[in-house]
């Protein structure tokens, strides 16, 4: 299964009143394995940021200006993800933002459903722990994953971030160890071990005399506590017990 971790960075929080994309970052993964394949570009807005959201990302509109436009990346960006399934914490946001990017641009309406699937992990995690908060370093925290280089956000590594996190809460991180090495074909070989039975017959331990009263004297209590309704003594007597004997 190809999965592709997605997250953005913009100028705002609100694509509905001009806010533009100016960061994506791409993780790949292909089996719950890593594949090495990502991407990344910074976008031109062509609108200035917001102060707020400049304090959140630390990126400048000055560093922006020599950035490509979303249409010079975007069928770079849609042959990535096409096909796979985005997995993004709150979709709703980045979704809208990517969305709003393609309405923009000149030909045919699409959407980035057209291309592939949507796994949202804030509805994931607020199932898994309700009551409780769910944001991406509470989930950091919660699962152990090291977000320390996370003094300001960033969408790749942000994406590589998530990644561990939804692997952690879809069944651990051990994918991300197996499987780091390629085929010649571009597949992943994951490191499988064998492991060796010594063939030796099965030892069978007999209970002693001393046990074997131990265990009517406990049948006979349970008996009386239930008026003789001892599982144990029905199998006993029955044919079927009798024939494994």
């Amino acid at each position: 299964m190809r999965q592709v971790v997605l997250d953005t960075e913009t100028t705002g929080l609100e694509p509905e009143q001009g806010h533009r994309i100016i960061e994506i970052g791409c993780v790949e993964i292909v089996n719950r394995r890593k594949t090495g394949r990502t991407f990344h570009r910074y976008l031109r807005p062509d609108r200035e940021i917001d102060r707020g959201a400049q304090q959140v990302h630390g990126i400048t509109n000055e560093f922006l200006a020599q950035q490509p436009r979303f249409a010079d990346v975007v069928d770079e960006l849609l042959e990535f993800i096409r096909g796979a399934e985005l997995i993004i914490h709150n979709a709703a946001f980045d979704i809208a933002f990517l969305d709003a990017e393609l309405k923009r641009l000149p030909g045919p309406r699409r959407t980035v459903s057209d291309f592939c699937k949507i796994l949202d992990t804030l509805p994931l995690a607020r199932r898994m722990h309700p009551g409780q908060r769910n944001s991406l370093d509470a989930l950091c925290k919660r699962y152990g994953v090291d977000n320390s280089r996370r003094e300001l956000h960033g969408a790749l590594l942000d994406a590589q971030i998530l990644l561990e996190v939804y692997l952690a809460m879809t069944g651990g991180q051990t994918a991300l160890i197996l499987g780091e090495e390629t085929s010649e074909t571009g597949g992943f070989v994951p490191e499988v071990a064998r492991i060796l039975r010594p063939q030796a017959p099965l030892r069978v331990v007999r209970a002693t005399d001393e046990e074997l009263a131990a265990h009517d004297r406990v049948l006979a209590a349970i008996d009386k506590a239930s008026g003789g309704k001892t599982v144990w003594r029905a199998l006993e007597s029955s044919p079927a017990a009798s024939t494994t004997h």
